[in-house]
């Protein structure tokens, strides 16, 4: 088979892993806090098919690798309801949280398989694709603007009405961040943690 589409098959493969370890922590954390609602929907659970999103997950992966060669996308969001909560704030920024976590340890689980196995060709470039997208979804999601992860770890500190304000206009305070600020801070975080690992940039 050729080489390029296996790469193309590793890197959605790894998506699919990735974003569904990612999404079931979400729906596990919820559950364990308190809040049943993610696993009355059928989120607590480690099949793909549970987190597809139909644009995120499958169409725009899809065209970006083939394009570009690299793959980026995202999941449905895991529905809760903060309410369900001991603490409304400190549930919420741990269920939170829960998503990049799982992306870290996955993360260190394929960074200690790949440094101790012996050089296997195709599996150590899975690897290799399996570590870098975790540390790509892991640095994203903590940027701390709606709707991404560590916003809501962000509004442990925030009253309420920055919090309605932050959930209104965030999507279109992250294009602009992504757009400007990306090359200069947010790549360059990416690629000090894949360097930190032994292993090369993505950009």
């Amino acid at each position: 088979m050729n080489i390029e589409i296996i790469t193309i098959i590793f890197w959605l493969t790894a998506l699919f892993v990735s974003i569904t370890v990612h999404e079931f922590m979400h729906a596990w954390t919820a559950n364990y806090l308190g809040d049943p609602t993610a696993k009355a929907l059928g989120r607590v659970s480690l099949n793909p098919i549970a987190h597809i999103d139909p644009i995120g997950t499958v169409l725009l992966p899809l065209v970006m690798v083939l394009t570009t060669g690299f793959v980026f996308g995202w999941a449905k969001p895991v529905q809760i309801n903060p309410n369900n909560f001991r603490n409304y704030r400190v549930g919420q920024a741990l269920t939170a949280i829960a998503g990049p976590f799982a992306n870290l340890v996955m993360i260190l689980l394929f960074t200690a398989i790949y440094k101790l196995m012996p050089e296997s060709g195709l599996f150590s470039i899975f690897l290799i694709i399996l570590i870098e997208l975790n540390v790509v979804l892991m640095v994203f999601n903590l940027i701390p603007v709606p709707p991404l992860d560590g916003s809501k770890v962000l509004y442990m500190f925030l009253p309420f009405e920055t919090i309605r304000k932050l959930e209104m206009y965030g999507p279109f305070i992250l294009l602009p961040l992504l757009i400007f600020f990306g090359g200069a801070i947010i790549f360059p975080v990416i690629s000090f943690i894949l360097g930190s690992l032994g292993l090369p940039p993505i950009f």
